[in-house]
């Protein structure tokens, strides 16, 4: 019997899975289910084989999905005991510093957080419930985006604001940290020299962030109480003036979801391009306004690499990352083409595996060795 984890990142409308076995946290199957809430496509590799793209599948909610994807598991079972469900959790608060077993409480505590994380939180919370409904005898482990930076000095974590809202928890938290995380165990594996200076990490994707990483420790991050501060984004604005959006609340007379559709979804590269949110378009896009879009992407990059090199009084390196950071060759160069302020630094690619850090963390709470990276 292989005791085995079954690791989730739990989307809108899709659902990322992969399946480690507890001995050496080999891959035992991984897979990705998309169209959550309509007609769902499945797609997943067994070992080494790759399955065949299937047709449409009628999935109307994630509750649906996870009956796929525990059904897919369960036909595909190499003689597998599921341990535990591991999920990806964006918003940990103050309260979460650490992966944890989740338990009726925990969960209360989640779903206190869901203003944080609006477009995230609600997905997450709904992979726990469906997981624990259909996989009971699972422990369910949660592993937060914010935890990698939970230490912060208060120097990066305040906000200057009056000390009552300062001690109610508004603050900045910092995301993608499971993918921060990764990269600092890999590199205290691969490369203890740049393990033991300061890097610069970019997790570009539809979402994106920069982290300050010294010493293998988060020091600072350019998100901030939510996933919308820093970075341009896909469809999200980043950092943008407050006064901006008190003004546009009382000219134009939007309301809280009015403005939380505007920034979050309607905002970033799809509102600066006219065109469309995903950088593979734009590239391909003879549009000039596509071109300023990834121009201004490239600036604000650079100009908040220089924000992170700042707090840690210097740099070694810089680290690419996530989806556009691996594969958007062209969109580096122009990141690469500003940084030359830095001096001559050294600039990597490392693939996002934030599903592998997930492992490595309910191993631990389970008993298990630490395994290496």
């Amino acid at each position: 019997m292989i005791s085995a984890l079954l690791v989730l990142n739990t989307g809108s409308s899709s659902l990322k899975f992969q399946v480690f076995s507890r001995i050496g946290l080999d891959v035992l199957m991984a897979g990705k289910l998309t169209g959550i809430g309509g007609e769902a496509r499945l797609r997943f590799r067994f070992g080494s084989q790759s399955a065949p793209r299937g047709g449409p599948l009628d999935c109307k909610d994630h509750e649906t999905a996870m009956a796929m994807v525990i059904d897919l598991v369960d036909r595909h079972d190499g003689d597998w005991q599921l341990n535990a469900v591991v999920h990806r959790v964006v918003h940990g608060g103050n309260s979460f510093s650490r992966p944890v077993i989740i338990t009726s409480e925990v969960l209360e505590m989640l779903q206190a957080l869901v203003p944080l994380a609006p477009l995230h939180q609600p997905h997450n919370l709904a992979g726990i419930a469906a997981a624990r409904s259909l996989a009971p005898d699972a422990v369910n482990i949660a592993c937060f985006d914010t935890a990698f930076h939970a230490n912060h000095s208060p120097l990066f974590h305040s906000f200057a604001l009056p000390g009552h809202l300062r001690d109610k928890g508004v603050r900045r938290y910092g995301f993608h940290g499971l993918s921060y995380e990764w990269i600092a165990t890999l590199l205290a594996r691969t490369r203890p020299d740049l393990a033991s200076g300061r890097v610069v990490a970019a997790h570009l994707g539809n979402g994106a962030s920069l982290c300050a990483i010294s010493g293998g420790s988060s020091i600072d991050t350019t998100m901030g109480m939510t996933a919308l501060d820093g970075l341009p984004m896909g469809s999200r604005s980043g950092a943008i003036d407050p006064g901006a959006i008190t003004y546009m609340m009382r000219r134009f007379g939007y309301d809280p979801d009015i403005m939380d559709t505007i920034l979050y979804e309607e905002s970033g590269l799809k509102a600066l391009s006219g065109i469309s949110n995903d950088v593979e378009s734009l590239l391909a896009s003879n549009d000039p306004q596509a071109g300023f879009a990834l121009d201004y992407f490239a600036l604000k990059v650079a100009q908040f690499a220089a924000t992170m090199t700042g707090s840690m009084g210097g740099i070694d390196a810089f680290v690419f990352t996530g989806g556009i950071g691996e594969h958007a060759a062209p969109v580096r160069e122009r990141i690469r083409a500003r940084l030359g302020f830095l001096g001559d630094i050294e600039t990597l690619v490392i693939p996002a595996n934030e599903e592998r850090m997930m492992a490595i963390h309910a191993d631990h709470i389970l008993g298990g060795q630490p395994c290496a990276a």
